[in-house]
């Protein structure tokens, strides 16, 4: 009985909201969806998430925070480098300090080198009004447009369709004629509307081969829907209903090497599949019971929208909760588990957030094994959710403060854990072109949930890749001054440029809320678009470079630059474009490709890199990536759309 009541206050609060000034009875969940047989319910399952201690973690505490202003003083010597565009300072007059960071752990080919800077970062608003509060967003290939979209549950948003025909509303005769889904181009911010029929409610996604978004599940009759959005001026969603075997609200989708998409998880279904092609359907044949999640499944979930990531090894890392493991996506078995990373939940909702960290591949690369990291931050305790919106008066329990970071190729793998400089919960953690981290948006207090989080955490921290180990893993960067708490979402722009959108703690389009439902469209410029760093932004000459590469293949890159280049001074990048919802970003991805030949003045100021592709589509599933040529730890000022094909 204790067990049923307790399942009743978790759910009650998601049938009864307030929408527009009126209460609202949200439909039944999509039926048609057998619940998993077996699953027994939160109450057999342990409290701390079911895990199981296997080995020894490394704790250090680095929440130290490196002063500085908030301006662009950098302390370097330059070495006969011109002005840049825009420039009217000579190279001599900027006192610009190369460090070179040294790799660790046998991980990498060589050192990273950047030029120091003491700037913090800096704001714009971008968009006054998006249309729609960015619950979910990605960064479409060669179009470079947002994709940004909502939910259709409420009916409205700040945005009307420019036309009919409108959108019915399941199960009604009414008609919902707001706009729930945009492309925003990133340089102009024009918007055009897309139109939507099944609900994308916390649903999931990711790009194909040729830079489609392929996005799966929401909630009620998008809950086992496929949508597919192509790359045209003209182009919406297409969508399949009944394409899943299983609802899939608050799952992860992940790309496989050979391009195949899988799905874990969702609410009520402890399960994943591999999502069909182009107008097939799953049937429940076709789903397969995932017992981990029964598992790490707290009275109050708290493994919702799972970390997943591919492995350079092929294998898949999943992490629910607070256990983590490694799945065989052939046989489909788990070969391996990591041990638990103690302090709290870190998955929704008490929505930690998590990244693969660079990869790092040498010139002619033939290592049997690329070492992969992964870094998860913040989160909350187990009973977050329970104090914040289950309990009257709600109670704001603190996030966490730490960080962990795990090599997944290494069976004896161990967590190291590093603080903080503050708590984070409802954040979103950015890869940035240079390899660093950079942990945005999200709050001190509370957890995921409607009204249920606390003192917005304003300040960006820049967490340092790899550090020559005398200073902090983590600097504070300028605040902005737009609370983004849950539903909070970024992209990494062509530019280096990070788009901030999002933030909704309401069921709706509310105004007068403590965190009124934010439409606005910001840029943060990150320290390393210091003016006084303008000089080492290269120029990617797009015409004179391939963009279309076959796996292993060696092929250039030409670029265009102020004086003579240091070949040791240069890393190059691919990123994969993730689909950022709820602080999980899937399928984010950088690696540092090997440079094969660097070839001075083929031209004034003109040279020409030999990079080596990936070796398969383990390092780099078949895809769309944007490159980006780093000199001195500066990007260049466009990155360039690859192709790396089977």
């Amino acid at each position: 009985m204790a067990s049923l009541f307790w399942r009743g206050l978790i759910i009650l609060p998601l049938l009864f909201v307030y929408v527009n000034g009126e209460h609202f009875l949200y439909p039944k969940r999509h039926t048609g969806k057998a619940e998993l047989a077996g699953y027994k319910g939160p109450d057999s399952l342990a409290v701390d998430g079911g895990g199981f201690y296997s080995g020894p973690l490394i704790a250090d505490d680095d929440g130290s925070t490196a002063d500085g202003n908030a301006g662009g003083t950098t302390e370097v010597k330059v070495e006969n480098l011109g002005k840049a565009d825009g420039d009217n300072t000579n190279g001599s007059a900027n006192s610009v300090e190369s460090t070179q960071v040294a790799a660790k752990n046998g991980i990498g080919n060589g050192n990273i080198v950047e030029a120091k800077t003491t700037f913090k970062g800096s704001w714009e608003l971008f968009v006054e009004n998006a249309g729609v509060s960015a619950m979910h967003l990605i960064l479409l290939p060669k179009i470079n447009q947002a994709l940004m979209f909502d939910a259709t549950v409420w009916k409205i948003s700040k945005m009307k369709l420019p036309g009919p025909p409108c959108r019915r509303v399941e199960g009604t005769t009414k008609e919902d004629c707001y706009v729930h889904s945009i492309l925003m181009d990133v340089e102009t911010g024009k918007i055009r509307p897309l139109r939507l029929n099944y609900d994308t409610w916390c649903s999931s996604g990711a790009l194909d081969i040729n830079g489609r978004l392929v996005s799966t599940g929401g909630y009620n009759n998008g809950s086992d829907t496929v949508r597919i959005l192509d790359l045209c001026d003209t182009c919406g969603w297409e969508e399949y209903p009944g394409a899943l075997g299983n609802g899939r609200w608050y799952a992860t989708q992940v790309t496989l090497g050979d391009g195949r998409f899988m799905v874990f998880g969702g609410r009520d279904f402890p399960t994943y599949e591999f999502v069909p092609p182009q107008g097939q359907k799953n049937t429940l044949k076709d789903v397969i019971d995932f017992n981990f999640l029964v598992e790490t499944h707290d009275p109050v979930e708290n493994n919702l929208y799972p970390f997943v990531y591919l492995s350079t090894d092929g294998n898949v890392f999943i992490f629910a909760n607070n256990r983590s493991v490694l799945l065989n996506p052939n046989t489909q078995t788990i070969i391996h588990e990591f041990p638990v990373l103690p302090n709290g939940a870190r998955n929704y909702p008490a929505s930690g957030s998590a990244c693969l960290l660079l990869i790092m591949l040498k010139p002619n690369e033939d290592r049997r094994v690329i070492p992969s990291e992964v870094l998860i931050c913040g989160g909350a305790s187990h009973d977050a959710y329970a104090k914040a919106d289950l309990q009257r008066p709600k109670v704001f329990l603190p996030g966490n403060t730490d960080c962990a970071r795990l090599d997944i190729t290494k069976r004896n793998g161990k967590w190291k854990i590093i603080n903080m400089p503050s708590a984070r919960l409802l954040g979103d953690m950015v890869v940035l072109p240079t390899g660093d981290v950079l942990i945005v948006n999200g709050a001190k207090t509370g957890s995921a949930g409607w009204d249920d989080a606390r003192e917005p955490n304003l300040n960006p921290v820049l967490y340092k890749f790899q550090t020559d180990g005398t200073g902090s893993k983590f600097t504070v960067l300028n605040p902005s001054n737009i609370p983004r708490m849950y539903h909070s979402s970024f992209a990494l722009l062509p530019d280096a440029k990070i788009l901030i959108a999002g933030s909704n703690t309401n069921p709706g389009y509310f105004d007068d809320a403590l965190f009124p439902t934010e439409v606005r469209v910001e840029k943060f410029s990150p320290h390393y678009l210091d003016p006084n760093l303008a000089m080492f932004r290269q120029e990617i000459i797009v015409e004179k470079s391939n963009n279309q590469v076959k796996y292993g293949q060696k092929f250039t890159i030409q670029i265009r630059g102020n004086g003579e280049i240091d070949q040791q001074k240069l890393q190059v990048t691919v990123y994969s474009p993730p689909f950022v919802t709820h602080g999980i970003s899937m399928n984010q991805r950088l690696i540092q490709l090997g440079i094969v030949e660097f070839n001075k003045n083929v031209a004034p100021n003109t040279n020409n890199i030999v990079l080596q592709a990936p070796m398969n589509g383990n390092i780099a599933p078949p895809g769309y990536y944007m490159l980006f040529v780093n000199y001195n730890g500066v990007p260049c000022r466009q990155s360039m759309w690859v192709q790396f094909l089977p």
